[in-house]
């Protein structure tokens, strides 16, 4: 029927586009990629865009996960929240003194060979003691 090859046209089209409005960049580090599509797409309270750049990028980095997971990453949203922050010197001063992440990040630094590190834009928390 007509109308079945239409839906199939359209489906094709469809995912397609999400695969392409989802991919990482060919040097672009997991953590600027996971806020890219965070930024976008938001979470869904897994490790869904942290999993698609190991996936198409570094398929054999299979402790990408156990690492982020590490770090209180146990979703996406969670590597920036108990993980990883923004580089200090990236960052920007509010009146009251503090940092903040800029509106508009800085490109990413790169990612080296067969590396599933962050770049060199990315920190980890430092936890202070209690």
């Amino acid at each position: 029927m007509e109308i079945d090859h239409i839906a199939d046209g359209i489906e094709a089209h469809v995912a397609e586009l999400s695969d392409a409005l989802t991919r990482p960049e060919d040097d672009e580090c997991v953590l600027c990629y996971v806020n890219r599509m965070l930024t976008a797409f938001g979470c869904d309270t897994t490790l869904r865009w942290a999993r698609r750049w190991r996936d198409l990028l570094r398929p054999r980095a299979t402790g990408l996960e156990r690492r982020l997971e590490a770090r209180g990453g146990f979703c996406d949203c969670e590597i920036f929240w108990n993980g990883w922050t923004l580089r200090e010197g990236l960052q920007v001063r509010t009146e009251d003194g503090d940092l903040e992440w800029p509106a508009t990040l800085p490109p990413c630094a790169g990612l080296a060979p067969r590396s599933s590190q962050p770049c060199a834009n990315w920190e980890p928390w430092r936890r202070s003691r209690w």
